[in-house]
């Protein structure tokens, strides 16, 4: 009932007009937002337990000719929980920036995400085309868990998916914070750049994070990928330390986004999952070529 409330609450912000006199659109819950510069409307969407910090080097390649909307998730790095406090994360993040697109009558910005911020993204231009310019999903697939199992559908990795939220909040800080560590070398291939991103995540509400990680894995997006009727890039690492991997990233993006017509898959290399940090100067130039 209340989901149902919330979404027809979220439908009746994109359908009124806030003309002279009107209800200001509410102040969102499930994010904050650093408004800078002055231009087209770009939103920048941050990944799982992250800092809006993360796009500081693109926010300031972008303000100059856009408007930059630099999004933080309520409860990642030390951000207060608000209101992902309780229950799912991603979708009800994804209506509630679309409420803010449509109440800051914001004309079909472009979105870029990072991980579970470009898996946001996909989400918004799958169910909400007519608010959304262009895409940029950066290192997010449609459906994370074909990574652990490529037959994997939303119903049989719900238990493994409920065992690592379970997980993740009962881990004793000690083993948390190991654990942590130990990802980001896998995430990041730059030591002197992991240090920001693992202090963000162990300043970031525990239950947030494994609920959103929950959702994401428990998400197939495959089937709507053919709603969506903006432009999207994919940006994706692509890297020899990768082991394994490395020999079928290119087959496992191309399959995932076959139902997305038109979409540009590129490629970084030197890169690992935060392409921002590893490889700044390509990222910056996927970012330019990506808003031509």
């Amino acid at each position: 009932m209340f989901k149902s409330l919330r979404r027809l609450l979220v439908a009746a912000s994109l359908i009124l007009p806030l003309g002279a006199g009107a209800v200001h659109a509410a102040e969102p819950t499930r994010f904050s937002v650093e408004v800078r510069g002055n231009g087209p409307d770009i939103i920048l969407i941050p990944g799982l337990a992250s800092s809006s910090d993360v796009w500081t080097a693109t926010a300031k390649q972008l303000e100059g000719r856009y408007r930059v909307h630099l999004v933080q998730v309520a409860g990642f790095a030390g951000a207060p929980a608000a209101g992902n406090a309780e229950g799912p994360v991603v979708e009800p993040l994804a209506d509630e920036i679309v409420a803010y697109i449509a109440g800051q009558h914001l004309d079909h910005p472009a979105i870029i995400g990072h991980s579970m911020g470009g898996f946001t993204a996909l989400l918004i231009a799958a169910h909400h085309p007519e608010r959304v310019g262009r895409v940029m999903v950066v290192d997010a697939l449609p459906f994370f868990s074909v990574l652990l199992n490529p037959a994997a559908t939303a119903e049989t990795v719900r238990p493994q998916a409920a065992q690592f939220r379970d997980a993740v909040i009962s881990q004793a800080p000690d083993a948390f914070a190991a654990g942590q560590t130990r990802t980001m070398a896998t995430l990041i291939k730059t030591p002197e750049a992991r240090v920001a991103p693992t202090a963000w995540s162990l300043a970031s509400d525990r239950g947030v994070m494994a609920r959103a990680t929950y959702d994401v894995m428990t998400t197939d997006l495959r089937g709507g990928l053919a709603s969506i009727r903006v432009p999207v890039t994919v940006i994706y690492a692509r890297d020899p330390d990768m082991g394994f991997f490395y020999s079928v990233v290119d087959p496992v993006y191309a399959g995932n986004y076959a139902g997305l017509k038109g979409v540009r898959l590129r490629p970084v290399g030197g890169a690992f999952h935060f392409v921002m940090l590893d490889q700044p100067q390509a990222f910056a130039a996927e970012v330019e070529a990506f808003l031509q």
